[in-house]
Formats: C-alpha cells, structure tokens, sequence
C-alpha cells in the first residue's frame, strides 16, 4: 500500500504573499513546484492512494518553535508567520485540500517527529510512501530520511520540490538519490503510472 505525503505546501512558504517571500526568503521555482504537486495529489487520487498533506506551523507566541528554527527565520514571529490556523499556515489553495483529507500539524523540520504520522500511516497499512513538497533540503530531506529509518519505502518526485535556490534542491536531491534514502522520479512518470498501457 502506497500513501502520499505532501510536506509544507503552504501559503507562507510558497505564495508570494506569504510570510517567508515577504521576509525576503522566497523559494526558486515554487510556482512549478506548487502546480507540479497539484498535478501529483490529482494523480494519488486518482490512483486510489491516500494523501497526507503535512502544515509546517506554530502556536501563539511561537514557544514551540524553538531556538534553532528561530534562529533561522528571526523575524516570523513579528509578521505572524505560519501560525496555526492562518491563512498563511495553511495549505495553498491549488492543491485542493478538502475538509475530510488528512492533515498532519507539526513545529520541527522532521514530519514524523512529535506528530500523529508514523500511526497514521501504520493505520492505512502504508509501507511505500511518495513525497513532494517544500523546503527541498530541510524539511522534506529529513522526512524523508525519518521515513527511510522506520522502514518505509520512498520516492520522491523531484519536480514537485523547491529551495530557496535551485543549487540547495538540487544537492537535496543528489543526496537523498545517491544515498538511496529515495527512488527520484518526477510527476510525469508518476502520474504516467495511472494511465493503463
């Protein structure tokens, strides 16, 4: 069983009028990024896989956002940014999330860390997971390689990821390829998987 999962496609990583763009830390390619995952959850879907959308975000008053992720985007909290909740936490609109999909919350950088993922995908039976999303080398590298460590199967569908430049996404990319923590394809030859031949 396959299960989809998409990291942070959220408005305040990649519309531009999210936090992050405003903040002056914009992601290179995420329009293709973001019109790629769409194209690649419409592909889960029709393929009868399930699909998880992971929110990077934080409570009022950001105490869960801790000292690193701080130190990194210093002025967030200021500008409101990826509060839980928001406009800007959630997931863009050309993804369609509906009310019933499955959502997972998390604060640190590893989608399976302090959240309901792991039983999640236990309880969907899942053992091969696809992975899309954003940021290319932080949160989707160390998903990946979290998932790799509780014995998941995993492909990454590169073209549905961005950076903040192309330089970062590609070197995430050659290491969770060279280092075997993912199978990388792209959405093409995944939604070319739904076709019958």
């Amino acid at each position: 069983m396959k299960a989809m999962i998409v990291v942070d496609v959220q408005n305040g990583f990649c519309h531009p009028d999210g936090s992050l763009p405003k903040l002056g830390l914009p992601l290179e390619g995420a329009e293709a990024a973001v019109a790629n995952s769409a194209r690649a959850v419409e592909s889960a879907r029709a393929q009868g896989i399930p699909v998880i959308f992971t929110r990077h975000v934080y409570r009022p008053g950001f105490y869960d956002e801790g000292p690193w992720l701080a130190g990194r985007t210093a002025d967030l909290a200021s500008v409101g940014g990826l509060l839980a909740g928001s406009w800007d936490g959630d997931v863009v609109d050309d993804l369609k999330r509906g009310d019933d999909d499955l959502v997972v919350d998390k604060c640190r950088l590893d989608a399976f860390q302090w959240t309901s993922l792991e039983p999640l995908l236990r309880g969907l039976g899942a053992a091969e997971l696809v992975v899309c999303g954003v940021v290319t080398n932080f949160c989707v590298e160390t998903t990946v390689r979290s998932a790799i460590m509780r014995d998941f199967e995993v492909t990454l569908l590169e073209d549905c990821c961005a950076a903040q430049t192309s330089r970062l996404h590609d070197i995430g990319i050659e290491v969770m390829r060279d280092c075997g923590f993912a199978t990388v394809t792209t959405v093409a030859e995944f939604a070319g998987a739904a076709v019958p031949a």
